[in-house]
């Protein structure tokens, strides 16, 4: 199969911004799309933008069209993406626009989302501590070009592939909104309390709120003890192993022996742009904690895990919290003291375990899904390799 450098097919640019970009910004819903990374959702497209620009703006930055590619550049830099509006975008991206009518938009986005060429990125990418990517560098990397029909046959194999994994994702979706249906159903309104449910605050509840480490320890790839962030917690799911990290012993020790997390403690986001988010850490392992983090031991004769987070993680309850709770200014966070004062509704005990067992029947068959989501998964990585080496 015939190769061709990128700057071959595709008009390669940088984005820019107008400065002080403050005053280029406008509520004109007639104004330029102002097209940003924090834009980009799980799908391949970008459709819409939270902000506009003025038309001065424009000259002062770049302008793209639906069909071009847009390329991070830096921090999770090389992820593609295919632009379906106009607008102009900022320094952050690269822009790949096609030159010629024999490219198929699904085929490069494919290929250039695949490892292979994430590969090739990641060693062509310059800078240390953050990697970026340049038009240069970008225009350099080869990539397999097959004929236009090739392109399609290769794209509707790879999107049946796609399809299998996007159902099994829209499944554990409706696994999570069926377990927050039955929640609302057993306890109603965690801010409006309808069913008069006993207010405690969660200091009394708990026996023990505390939080990790705020003398951040050297970390390393592999190392014996395992270190639990913020980064690592999402509503109702903490995953370690995605963003894996580790601590010396001797530090450890040091944190442990104040916070000392086990299964079934909640860890709650107490600092930073995902205060809030609340889950159940599920590992039986030691690990130790930033200070990012609130280590909550519940008093079970009083209150369970499973309705905790779904209160903490409830948006109106959420917006609640933050509007009595939340100090900081430049940095949002919970204090320790701030979290004892939490107000909860306190059901029955025995119904928070009838929750608790619903919860365990529905992640019973959401386990199911989530082995049929891991072959699909590889299914799709081995088709992808075997196209794109």
């Amino acid at each position: 199969m015939r190769e061709v450098k990128l700057d071959e097919i595709f008009e390669i640019a940088r984005g820019g911004s107008p400065r002080p970009i403050k005053k280029f910004v406008t509520k004109d819903p007639k104004g330029v799309n102002w097209i940003k990374i924090g834009d980009t959702t799980d799908s391949k497209y970008i459709t819409k933008t939270k902000e506009k620009i003025i038309e001065e703006g424009v000259s002062k930055s770049r302008y793209v069209e639906p069909g071009d590619f847009l390329l991070t550049n830096s921090m999770s830099f090389g992820r593609p993406y295919i632009l379906k509006i106009d607008g102009c975008i900022h320094d952050g991206w690269l822009v790949l626009k096609p030159k010629s009518d024999q490219i198929f938009e699904d085929y490069f986005y494919y290929i250039l989302g695949s490892p292979v060429m994430k590969r090739e990125f990641k060693k062509k990418a310059k800078g240390t501590t953050v990697k970026n990517l340049n038009i240069s560098l970008v225009s350099d990397v080869k990539i397999p070009l097959p004929s236009l029909s090739e392109q399609k046959a290769i794209v509707a194999k790879l999107d049946r592939a796609q399809r299998l994994i996007d159902i099994d994702r829209e499944m554990l979706a409706k696994y999570d909104e069926l377990i927050q249906s039955v929640f609302l159903e057993m306890f109603g309104d965690p801010v409006r309390n309808e069913k008069g449910w006993e207010v405690k605050k969660l200091g009394e509840v708990c026996n023990k709120i505390t939080d990790g480490t705020h003398h951040s320890p050297d970390t390393f790839e592999n190392e014996e003890y395992p270190y639990i962030t913020a980064k690592h917690v999402d509503p109702f799911k903490v995953d370690f192993y995605s963003k894996p990290s580790y601590v010396k012993k001797e530090d450890h020790e040091k944190i442990y022996s104040r916070c000392n997390p086990e299964k079934g403690d909640v860890l709650l986001i107490k600092d930073g742009a995902t205060t809030g988010k609340a889950a159940i850490n599920p590992y039986d392992f030691e690990f130790s904690m930033l200070s990012s983090l609130a280590l909550l031991k519940l008093d079970e004769n009083q209150l369970r895990g499973n309705y905790l987070i779904n209160v903490l993680n409830d948006e109106r309850y959420k917006d609640l919290i933050r509007q009595k709770y939340m100090s900081g200014v430049a940095i949002k966070r919970y204090t320790l003291k701030k979290i004892n004062q939490f107000e909860i509704p306190i059901p029955k005990i025995e119904l928070q375990k009838q929750f608790d067992e619903i919860v365990a029947n529905i992640d019973a068959e959401k386990q199911e899904t989530l082995e049929s989501s891991k072959k699909s998964e590889e299914l799709f990585s081995s088709l992808v390799q075997g196209v794109f080496g």
